[in-house]
């Protein structure tokens, strides 16, 4: 019986097992930092891609710095302003000139120059489209002599 005793203690001894936690590897521990590490790095790419995908699938063409010697073509947008800031819109013809200081061009519209819009930007060059009928989105400011002073945002050439 004693000999029975002895063996279930043996067996006992072999399938119970102390397990010390402050022996694990060293090893784990870095693979996991590693891991947690790429893990952010392909979460913050992805989000960076995700923002340029959304941008670019705007609505208005970002074309008036790359214009060159392409030209400006009808039916165009041209520009880099977000609609929820440029609220406001006209259309007329685009002319050179402001009035006593107030905008560097005008869009020359029906009903005479009590009819004007004088205009600013910060984002297009207006001089790419002077002479040309546009329909301009911007915002508009108060003005000393100006009758409507705006800043042109995007620019639809007509």
């Amino acid at each position: 019986m004693e000999e029975k005793n002895r063996k279930e203690k043996s067996n006992e001894s072999s399938l119970m097992h102390d397990i010390n936690t402050k022996s694990r590897s060293p090893f784990l521990s870095m693979k996991l930092v590693v891991f947690l590490l790429i893990f952010a790095f392909l979460g913050l790419g992805t989000g960076y891609f995700l923002s340029g995908a959304n941008s670019s699938s705007s609505n208005i063409a970002k074309k008036v710095g790359s214009l060159g010697g392409g030209g400006i073509e009808k039916g165009e947008k041209y520009g880099d302003g977000d609609p929820k800031v440029f609220k406001d819109t006209a259309e007329g013809v685009v002319r050179e000139g402001g009035i006593e200081g107030e905008g560097q061009y005008h869009l020359e519209r029906p009903g005479g120059e009590s009819q004007n819009v004088y205009m600013t930007s910060s984002v297009v060059d207006l001089s790419q489209f002077e002479g040309k009928k546009v329909k301009v989105w911007g915002k508009t400011f108060d003005a000393q002599k100006a009758g409507w002073l705006m800043d042109v945002g995007i620019v639809e050439v007509l």
